[in-house]
């Protein structure tokens, strides 16, 4: 077997995914526990503002990064954002489903980690949308400037109890 940078035995595809899953999960608790920071101190409208801030920069470095890492270029349509969507970090520990309705991409989360812990600790949904707008249309926006974002349903919206959001995306 060969060698890796840190001197190690390179990894099987199954222990590169399982870390892959714990880095995404790592994140995903760190993003939750600064969001719990933030609002202790100044609120929950605040810590809404500022995750919207931080998910509009992220969005738009975690799709230009996907898409250097698959070879995709801008302006791909689609089809393209479909593949960024499967490569996102949150790929690896939620459950969601992509489907073609009407030429439109439809990204919907079947089991969202966020809003499943809260309800196993029987608190509220997160009311995620704004954030969710930030975060889908700067994906949308990186990928192809051409795709419109739009929110089919996201909390605090209505929302079916097998799903928690979903994402509409067209070409303009």
């Amino acid at each position: 077997m060969g060698v890796n940078r840190l001197g190690k035995e390179e990894l099987t595809r199954e222990e590169l995914l399982a870390l892959a899953t714990a880095y995404a999960r790592s994140w995903l608790a760190h993003d939750g526990l600064w969001f719990l920071a933030v609002e202790s101190e100044l609120g929950t409208e605040k810590a809404i503002e500022l995750d919207r801030k931080a998910w509009a920069d992220f969005a738009v470095i975690e799709a230009k990064r996907i898409m250097q890492a698959r070879g995709i270029e801008p302006g791909g349509g689609l089809e393209a954002l479909e593949e960024v969507l499967d490569h996102r970090m949150y790929a690896f520990i939620n459950e969601y489903e992509n489907v073609w309705e009407d030429g439109a991409l439809i990204h919907r989360m079947i089991d969202c980690r966020v809003q499943s812990a809260r309800r196993r600790k029987n608190l509220p949904d997160f009311l995620c949308k704004s954030v969710g707008m930030v975060e889908f249309g700067g994906i949308a926006r990186t990928v192809d400037e051409r795709i419109k974002t739009e929110c089919i349903a996201c909390p605090p919206d209505r929302h079916p109890t097998e799903k928690f959001c979903a994402w509409r995306f067209t070409i303009k």
